[in-house]
């Protein structure tokens, strides 16, 4: 939340508060391109974040005060609300997972650019336990939020699956110990050892892993993924949370199997 309201010129304006009102309008405006939302993230409330924030509250149909209060400020967000708080139908911790997931991706999760720094913006901070930045790749943050936020549901802990990490190479090598990482090999032989809500990691070399996200669903040779820090072309440095295939054939597939926890 914000500490007190934001406007124009205010004396008792925050930077901190006005960088996130400016991080909301901006990522607003991505996925309601013609709101006129976008706007300048440096701190200042001028004109532009004035008539960004008016242009927001037309698009929502309430008065164009220019002004933002809490309550304004918990529209603006409501999208992250509803990702982390949304009531959950499921009660088996698989469908869960993938429940979860799939509500995070419809919530529209993207970084922003902030001061020539990528890895930034409020849904990065919410994987990351506040931090952001361009050394902060979050695809393991987002798979580990899912986790913990599903198991949670059912009252179990994540952590005694996993440690609480950003790292793919720190659950790669934890799934080998627990001997509970299956490898493309063996998966490329029976792709039935691999169940949704499992964990997929991309391997570069047998102790070296450099994305992750979570397997929706299996189709022969075929997963759909749901996994953060992405982009169409793949990438494990990309802008946001993107439903994806991947073909087990063609990339080194390793998966990290929920099975102890569930």
């Amino acid at each position: 939340m914000i500490k007190n309201t934001q406007r124009r010129g205010s004396l008792g304006n925050n930077k901190r508060d006005v960088l996130k009102i400016q991080s909301w309008l901006t990522l607003f405006s991505k996925w309601n391109s013609g709101s006129g939302t976008a706007t300048g993230i440096d701190g200042d409330f001028g004109p532009a974040t004035e008539r960004a924030v008016k242009n927001f509250q037309k698009h929502n149909g309430v008065p164009e005060t220019g002004i933002v209060d809490q309550s304004l400020f918990g529209v603006l967000c409501a999208n992250m609300k509803a990702a982390f708080e949304k009531s959950l139908s499921n009660n088996n911790l698989r469908n869960l997972v993938v429940e979860v997931a799939e509500n995070h991706l419809k919530n529209h999760p993207l970084e922003l650019s902030i001061k020539g720094e990528s890895n930034s913006g409020p849904w990065v901070r919410s994987y990351m336990d506040g931090k952001d930045g361009a050394i902060w790749y979050w695809c393991m943050g987002f798979v580990q939020a899912v986790i913990d936020q599903a198991a949670s549901t059912v009252g179990k802990d994540f952590r005694k699956l996993m440690p609480l990490t950003y790292s793919c190479d720190t659950v790669g090598t934890t799934g080998l110990e627990k001997r509970i990482l299956i490898r493309y090999q063996k998966i490329r032989e029976n792709t039935s050892v691999i169940k949704p809500g499992d964990i997929f990691l991309i391997q570069k070399s047998k102790m070296d892993w450099t994305h992750t996200g979570i397997i929706v669903s299996i189709d022969g040779d075929i997963i759909e993924t749901i996994e953060g820090n992405t982009n169409f072309q793949g990438s494990r440095n990309g802008i946001a949370v993107m439903k994806r295939v991947r073909n087990l054939k063609k990339s080194k597939i390793d998966v990290f199997s929920i099975a102890p926890l569930v």
